[in-house]
């Protein structure tokens, strides 16, 4: 029966989706991520149309089924959800991520497989582009990038070059190559296409020997950072703010006389506007001092509506910023006028915030321009990107409370070693919970709290002068590269060039 011939492909295509979570953080098994994409090659290779799409569909729900199950957490234990409802949302989340591999599939196997090159440049443009499309459609969810396990290996030093995505193409150029080599079964295949893919990891090791950017003065900036593990439960509870405020107070008073503190997302559990009385009189000491308070806030203009998540530097630093990038249902609710009321997930406090400017200025500390970012938006390479390449220093706040004891947070720590590799500049991350760090400009940690701790940690950064090949030029070049590369394949096979299977 049909079922029963498609029960092993359809769990393999289940099995080779999760091996993109195994490639990343905490497990950082890089290869996974190659092998997965050559299983996905060989389960796309010779079935029906409609075959393809299931068993893409079943690879992206088994990538996202894995890689983000984080939500199942964010749901249950905080939104207020049973298991089974909880269970259910998080299936229907990621049922609808898996609809793009679906997609992916039905257009590789529609008009890429059986061309020549489909193979070998088809599918990792098409992979490097629906990458792309995640980091934009519905506002963007850009997790789960195979370019990230990258780091660490040999290929790193492509990533303050091409940053992301051109990583992503490698992984998967590099899995096109293997998948070709094992299918043509003879010697010379394998000499030719593995000399392909030693070469380009070879380059990327030569190229971390570069020296993009380098250090403003020998004096390096201290940095203090509050993490104060606040229970998720107990933050915008009434009772528990002025011990809040207390707990804020006695963390920082002895980190004053450091460059700069910073504290995490929403630190205080009230607008800044009416936060003046305790602020004040901090951001004051810290003045005299010689430090920069910079702190998540929220931000309400009075007689205004609309409210939003933000980051405001005080005593030796100045300026604030709005979020641009809200995360959906924890910051606003989609079609909130039937789901708000419907479960607790969809009440969540503070989730109506209203999004930034795009277009803000740097905040500063000091006589130091600093690209801010809250929480999910270090996640978007170009956004980063865009507003890197105007500071001498990033900073990023969160509170990762909402992922619980799950791979999330780390994950999020992952992708923010990326940003400060592809851009060359020093990160500072503060999180409620942890994993608080700082980042050099070669996406190392040079310190790192653990999770669930309450802790100051204490560092130092460089103001890092330069800039990178990536931070000149962003993913366009990488973007516009897989656009004209499916466009050849495509144009090769409108003249007749197919592939001949063997």
């Amino acid at each position: 029966m049909r079922w029963q011939r498609e029960l092993g492909p359809s769990l393999l295509a289940l099995f080779a989706g999760s091996l993109i979570t195994l490639s990343l953080a905490p497990y950082n098994i890089w290869p996974a991520a190659i092998l997965s994409c050559c299983l996905y090659l060989g389960l796309l290779r010779s079935c029906s149309v409609n075959a393809a799409v299931w068993r893409g569909w079943l690879f992206g729900l088994g990538m996202f089924g894995t890689g983000v199950s984080w939500v199942f957490v964010s749901i249950h234990e905080h939104g207020g959800a049973g298991v089974p409802l909880a269970a259910l949302l998080t299936l229907l989340f990621c049922g609808g991520l898996a609809l793009l591999h679906a997609l992916f599939a039905w257009i590789y196997a529609r008009f890429l497989r059986d061309l020549m090159a489909g193979m070998l440049v088809g599918f990792p443009a098409l992979w490097v582009l629906f990458e792309w499309l995640r980091s934009w459609l519905l506002t963007g969810f850009p997790w789960l990038y195979i370019g990230y396990s990258t780091l660490d290996t040999w290929a790193e030093g492509w990533i303050p070059v091409v940053g992301v995505f051109g990583v992503s193409l490698l992984c998967a150029f590099s899995a096109s190559c293997f998948y070709l080599a094992y299918m043509r079964r003879h010697l010379q295949a394998y000499l030719i296409y593995t000399t392909m893919v030693a070469s380009l990891w070879f380059i990327g090791w030569q190229l971390q020997q570069a020296k993009w950017v380098a250090p403003a003065s020998a004096t390096a900036l201290s940095v203090g950072i509050v993490q104060a593990n606040i229970p998720q439960e107990l933050k915008w509870r009434r009772e528990y703010f002025e011990p809040t405020l207390d707990l804020y107070r006695s963390m920082t008073l002895p980190l004053l006389g450091k460059d700069i503190v910073l504290w995490p997302e929403s630190a205080i559990p009230n607008y800044y506007q009416r936060s003046q009385n305790f602020l004040l009189p901090l951001a004051r000491r810290a003045y005299d001092q010689g430090t920069a308070l910079v702190t998540g806030i929220p931000w309400r203009e009075d007689g205004s509506s609309a409210y939003h998540n933000s980051i405001v530097a005080m005593a030796q630093g100045s300026g604030e910023y709005h979020k641009q990038r809200l995360v959906p249902f924890g910051e606003y609710v989609p079609l909130e006028q039937w789901l708000r009321g419907i479960i607790a997930f969809f009440d969540l406090p503070m989730s109506a915030f209203t999004p930034g400017k795009p277009e803000q200025d740097p905040l500063i500390v000091h006589d130091f321009r600093v690209a801010p970012f809250i929480c999910y938006e270090i996640v978007y390479p170009d956004l980063v990107r865009d507003f890197a390449r105007r500071a001498d220093l990033m900073i990023t706040i969160s509170n990762d409370s909402w992922f619980g004891a799950s791979i999330g947070p780390i994950q999020h720590l992952q992708m923010a070693r990326m940003r400060a590799l592809e851009n060359g500049r020093y990160l500072i991350r503060a999180t409620n919970n942890g994993i608080s760090a700082i980042i050099d400009e070669r996406g190392k940690l040079v310190v790192s709290s653990p999770q669930f701790e309450r802790i100051n940690l204490e560092g130092e950064v460089q103001v890092m002068l330069g800039a990178t090949p990536f931070s000149r030029i962003g993913s366009t070049p990488i973007v516009i590269l897989c656009g004209l590369l499916l466009a050849a394949v495509l144009g090769a096979g409108s003249m007749g060039l197919r592939l001949q299977h063997d």
